[in-house]
């Protein structure tokens, strides 16, 4: 049974009771059809299982990454949540998993696959798992079509690519998509992948450190340059790891737009640095003076407790770098749990129990 964990912060001397939500996690189904096998074409990811409670992810016919169990188990994944004190997890897929580069049809029977498995995870621990689901991004009407399926079913929102075989978010393509996005009441996560430069900075691992920060600025700025965020105020976006680099450059940003505005103000004329704030970003800095500075732009309802479990870049340790800081009750209760409820329009006492 789930319970409110209780901690105490020592640095400010405040006992705390309150509901821990980690809103960025990702899952995978333990069995995953041959999809490479079926549609004749493609590097479609199949697990390969191992015995130490791990598997290979092939991607076609080549090695991906090994996973653990936690990446399906959900039981697992609620145990190891307890032990950093964490109650419910919101889920969804490995970007990897998007498929945007098949055939508009299989992208979608990818799609309905990945979200039936969330959606049944959500069915069976109500308490425990919040579901995000996939769309097939590479076509408007099959993406709003699953849209409308899911949002039946109980998602309460999407996670996307930072853009969509190359194309950023800001082409129009993809605004009907966002518009029913806002129509629906279906938040969107925004997450990287399909990083630029990925062939030319394979080492040191800089896809990972420098590509995707990069990838989620240039989803933000398209998404504000582009006039969705200005035609669209209801949409409620987050952005993965901190919003990436987009708020820790909005200076560059902002003045590349007032200097240059026949370059960069050409479809929406509205400074970029007014909507810090209208966006929720989750608090993935792994450095709490990165944090403070992002919470002092966004505001702290506008940040929201994210890990990126189980994968070893992410916070595994659940937030534990705010809860041992000297940020406010107030502002580690918004991050804890308030500010992803606002986003994802939920009732905490849907998920409070003794």
């Amino acid at each position: 049974m789930n319970k409110i964990w209780y901690f105490h912060n020592p640095k400010i001397k405040i006992h705390y009771s309150m509901l821990k939500i980690d809103m960025h996690t990702h899952i995978i189904p333990k069995k995953l059809p041959d999809w490479t096998k079926k549609f004749g074409y493609g590097d479609f990811i199949f697990l390969q299982e191992k015995d130490d409670r791990t598997a290979d992810m092939m991607q076609g016919g080549q090695y991906f990454r090994t996973i653990k169990e936690n990446c399906w188990d959900e039981d697992v994944r609620i145990k190891e949540y307890a032990s950093n004190d964490t109650q419910v997890q919101v889920v969804c897929t490995i970007p990897v998993m998007f498929s945007y580069w098949a055939k508009p049809q299989d992208g979608l029977e990818v799609s309905r696959f990945l979200n039936d498995h969330i959606i049944e995870l959500v069915q069976n621990y109500p308490k425990n798992y919040i579901g995000l689901g996939t769309i097939p991004m590479q076509d408007t009407d099959l993406a709003i079509k699953e849209l409308e399926r899911i949002q039946k079913l109980g998602m309460v929102g999407i996670q996307i690519g930072s853009n969509i075989n190359n194309e950023n978010l800001s082409e129009d393509k993809f605004f009907p998509i966002f518009e029913a996005c806002e129509r629906l009441g279906m938040a969107v996560m925004i997450h990287p992948w399909q990083m630029m430069g990925f062939d030319d900075m394979r080492k040191y691992w800089l896809p990972w450190l420098v590509g995707m920060p990069a990838e989620t600025s240039r989803a933000a700025c398209s998404l504000i340059f582009s006039g969705v965020l200005e035609k669209l105020p209801n949409l409620r976006v987050c952005f993965s790891h901190a919003g990436g680099s987009f708020i820790p450059t909005i200076g560059r940003i902002e003045h590349g737009f007032n200097c240059r505005p026949d370059l960069v103000a050409i479809d929406n004329k509205v400074n970029p640095r007014e909507y810090l704030g209208k966006f929720w970003v989750d608090c993935i800095t792994h450095d709490i003076d990165m944090l403070k500075y992002i919470l002092k732009a966004q505001g702290s309802n506008r940040v929201c407790l994210g890990s990126d479990y189980p994968f070893p870049l992410g916070d595994l340790e659940i937030g534990k770098f705010i809860q041992d800081s000297d940020l406010s009750q107030e502002t580690i209760e918004n991050i804890f749990a308030h500010s992803t409820l606002e986003w994802l329009n939920l009732d905490k006492n849907q998920y409070l129990t003794t």
